[in-house]
């Protein structure tokens, strides 16, 4: 899909401001957030794949270039250059799937400042979105216990493309399937679903609803058991149906109810019972109805009998959390030596103050429980031994400090290159294959930082380079305010 236009109409008229004034030099962009979503110990990268399609198609159109001449604040010079407009730089990215921290950069762009400058908008819509929806269903999936959780908000979502690319980042955070159909198709995922109350008022009872799907879906036999009576006439009709399809000689499995309102907690053992008495031990007691982590990790604490989730319009929206903020900053501008300048934004606030210069991401993992030790911001040129000693500490509160002895942790630099020159040098696995690497991913955190309230929050270091560099730039930028 083109997305050229998917951008804020002040990136075009910086561009032509740049286009005007010849400015060309190449810079560093990074794309990176603040604050973990929902209260949450981390975050999981999702969307490069997104934005890898967007940046090799981009490019502008004859209509796009017809709409932008009607704007009416653009040259022709101008609209010249972007109808032959393609993207030359250089991205380094976070593989999605990864656990991630505040502060640390998801994407870097390195291009010239026109290129850089255009890219922004879409790249930030993307990984927002799709690094949202996948950290708030690790929540939902983390609260499950083990139990499958299935995507179920097509229909509550923000719009079709929320709901198409917040399912694929759905599964991405750990769900076993979606009940979008387009997701299935587009990203090669399973789908899942039942039949709606719906399904069982346009017959004349319950049981003949019941009777009728158990014979198109013997495999998959699902049943929504509360539109009339939960326990009084739905589950019984359920096991009327079970004990026709046992003695039909069906093979019995996929097979179970669905609870979608009322006391979940208290249904599920009542109707776990029921099953259990009547010979189904194996029946499957899924449950919807408004779920979120914190109402399934309450439903787990009371013994709710329920093995399979359907998590629709919290999950989908991050109803609690809706929106991620990652922002992109300027960090660094290339000088006629080919040498890049560090850039840095100021503020009154400590935390929008940005880390400058061209950076990399070392991950630390305690050698011998392979979890996350913390992450260390560095200049590209930088390198560790580990082997040797090493003291980390916090960027802002710097009498916090952490010494590591040499042998007992291991490095690895998470970035990597997207694009090189223009050119797309990496090839995204499939949705699938990133799901399970999440889930690897996952297993490096602390429990601590894994707990739905008050989580631990894993340190994001600056190795003393970094530091010292951002240091002095803060220096220089206070001694010429003061002499103002």
């Amino acid at each position: 899909m083109n997305l050229s236009l998917l951008t804020d109409l002040y990136e075009l008229t910086m561009m032509q401001g740049y286009f005007k004034t010849n400015k060309q030099e190449t810079v560093i962009f990074d794309a990176f957030y603040r604050t973990n979503p929902c209260g949450n110990g981390y975050a999981i990268c999702a969307g490069l794949d997104q934005v890898i399609d967007y940046i090799k198609n981009l490019r502008f159109s004859p209509e796009d270039i017809s709409y932008l001449r009607s704007v009416g604040c653009f040259d022709e010079d101008f609209l010249e250059y972007l109808a032959v407009f393609r993207f030359s730089g250089d991205i380094y990215a976070i593989p999605e799937g990864t656990v991630i921290f505040p502060r640390e950069p998801l994407v870097k762009v390195i291009a010239p400042i026109m290129e850089a400058q255009l890219v922004e908008t879409a790249i930030l819509n993307i990984i927002n979105h799709q690094s949202l929806i996948a950290t708030k269903t690790a929540r939902v999936v983390y609260a499950a216990k083990g139990d499958g959780i299935m995507e179920f908000g097509l229909r509550r979502a923000q719009g079709p493309d929320a709901g198409t690319y917040g399912a694929r980042a759905a599964m991405i955070g750990g769900c076993i399937g979606t009940s979008n159909v387009l997701a299935g198709k587009l990203f090669d995922v399973p789908v899942k679903g039942t039949h709606a109350h719906s399904w069982i008022m346009s017959f004349p009872d319950e049981y003949t609803a019941f009777k009728t799907y158990a014979q198109l879906y013997p495999d998959a036999c699902i049943l929504l058991v509360d539109t009339y009576d939960t326990l009084k006439q739905g589950v019984p009709d359920a096991i009327r149906v079970f004990r026709e399809m046992k003695a039909a000689g069906y093979p019995m499995k996929g097979y179970g109810i669905r609870l979608d309102s009322g006391d979940l907690a208290y249904l599920s053992k009542k109707a776990r019972k029921m099953l259990d008495d009547a010979g189904f031990p194996d029946a499957v007691i899924s449950a919807s109805s408004d779920l979120d982590e914190f109402l399934i990790d309450s439903l787990k604490t009371q013994g709710a009998a329920i093995t399979s989730w359907g998590v629709g319009t919290n999950l989908i929206t991050s109803k609690d959390c809706p929106a991620f903020g990652g922002v992109y900053k300027l960090a660094a501008v290339r000088d006629e030596s080919g040498q890049f300048l560090p850039k840095i934004k100021l503020s009154e606030n400590t935390e929008k103050v940005t880390n400058p210069g061209n950076k990399k991401i070392i991950r630390i993992y305690e050698k011998d429980s392979h979890k996350i030790k913390a992450d260390l911001i560095t200049l590209v040129e930088e390198s560790f031994d580990p082997s040797q000693d090493l003291v980390i500490f916090d960027p802002i509160e710097t009498w916090k400090e952490t010494r590591l002895l040499g042998g007992t942790y291991e490095m690895r630099e998470i970035m990597v290159p997207v694009f090189l020159g223009g050119e797309c040098v990496y090839t995204s696995p499939s949705v699938m294959e990133i799901r399970d690497y999440a889930a690897q991913e996952l297993d490096t955190l602390w429990e601590e930082s894994r707990r739905l309230m008050n989580p631990h929050q894993v340190y994001v270091d600056l190795s003393d380079k970094l530091f010292d560099m951002k240091k002095r730039l803060l220096n220089e930028y206070s001694s010429k305010v003061a002499k103002l």
